[in-house]
């Protein structure tokens, strides 16, 4: 069984187990070991090869995760130039992130 899920403004297919790196959950109470609810699914697959398909989301399912850590990612410099003009601008960015743990999908 697998969903498609959205979070945060992104979409992601995820299975019941799966581990799954999300832009940082900033909710309150939102430690290691807390319990979410995700209530946008936009479809969900089943064994048998059946696809339930919502417009724009499934009435009445939801998939049940776990955050499991929160970090941050290597630091990238997106850099901009102008040739011939003396135009530089460096910037130095680190993205926050939350791994959430899968545990159950729950298919109306």
């Amino acid at each position: 069984m697998f969903a498609i899920v959205e979070t945060l403004g992104r979409q992601y297919r995820v299975s019941p187990g799966d581990l799954i790196q999300v832009d940082r959950v900033s909710d309150e109470g939102a430690d290691l070991g807390t319990k979410l609810e995700l209530t946008k699914v936009l479809a969900v697959g089943m064994d048998s090869g059946s696809l339930k398909v919502g417009s724009p989301f499934l009435a009445g399912a939801k998939v049940q995760a776990e955050i499991v850590e929160h970090g941050r990612d290597e630091k990238i410099y997106p850099f901009k130039m102008k040739r011939r003009k003396g135009f530089r601008k460096k910037k130095g960015f680190r993205r926050s992130f939350s791994v959430l743990k899968i545990n159950e999908i729950i298919a109306a």
